[in-house]
């Protein structure tokens, strides 16, 4: 029989209830990680549960806000004494924002969608990392988007957010490399998740995302999930600072078109300086 690649580890995964960090949960679990898993909603969080225990893994909820530190030291504490340690984690939580061009961007949106995606992230990292030095090492995996690789206009805050966890990781890969903890990031494209179902199969902006994917079609969680795990396990034990696009080759061209919602959204005399 395979061993399993995440065997006796302990792994936190971030807005772990729908969607990506579900997939990760639940794929972490199946390679024998013991899976901590939070978010703001419990009911989603206890489905992803639900699936860990059907496989045969073990998971810990805990509920809160990853914007929060004491809510972040308080998801720590709770995964190194259920598993024993930590070992990985998949710094999942975050989010978009306002849709609409640079000067009409609202500066209170922009600091939430800040807030949820960079902030998050770094209070992941501040208290995470020195539970995996005493581990003898670990993997930190942020969750990047190929938005904040290749422009994707009117995407405002989420871009720079995205951008950030980049640097963010670039920057802790560097710092914590003698300790043996790695930080790499995902970059994913369009992936078919719960807060994707808005976008209808065969329009304009969903066939903008297949156009300019190479591979001519869309993701699904499980390529996220199966990349993180990489990135958790002793695959990927020489591999850290990198930024892995996982996106059928979106990133070789550019992001979608939302100009049709854009003018859906705003009069067309405010958008008028800002045109695809």
């Amino acid at each position: 029989m395979k061993a399993k690649s995440l065997e006796g580890r302990s792994v936190i995964v971030t807005g772990g209830g729908t969607g990506i960090g579900a997939a990760c949960a639940v794929l972490a679990a199946a390679e024998g990680a013991r899976v901590t898993i939070c978010g703001r909603t419990r009911k989603t969080l206890e489905n992803t549960a639900a699936r860990i225990a059907d496989a045969g893994g073990a998971a810990h909820i805990v509920t809160g806000d990853v914007t929060s530190e004491q809510y972040v030291e308080r998801i720590i504490a709770e995964a190194v004494e259920f598993g024993s340690g930590l070992h990985g984690l998949v710094a999942n939580a975050g989010g978009g924002g306002m849709l609409a061009p640079w000067h009409l961007q609202d500066q209170d949106n922009f600091i939430r969608v800040l807030h949820l995606n960079v902030l998050s992230t770094m209070l992941c990292v501040k208290h995470s990392v020195k539970h995996m030095a005493a581990a003898g090492g670990g993997s930190f995996v942020g969750m990047s988007s190929i938005a904040g690789h290749v422009t994707h206009p009117f995407f405002g805050a989420y871009t720079v957010g995205k951008a950030g966890i980049e640097s963010m990781m670039r920057n802790a890969a560097d710092e914590y490399g003698r300790a043996k903890v790695r930080f790499n990031g995902i970059q994913p494209g369009f992936i078919t998740t719960e807060i994707m179902e808005g976008l209808s199969k065969g329009g304009p902006i969903y066939d903008s995302y297949v156009t300019q994917t190479p591979m001519h079609g869309v993701g699904e969680p499980k390529d996220i999930a199966m990349c993180a795990r990489f990135l958790l396990s002793d695959e990927s034990r020489w591999i850290t600072g990198q930024m892995i696009a996982v996106d059928g080759g979106n990133f070789l061209r550019r992001g979608p078109d939302y100009s049709d919602s854009i003018s859906r959204l705003h009069a067309p005399e405010d958008v008028l300086p800002a045109r695809l």
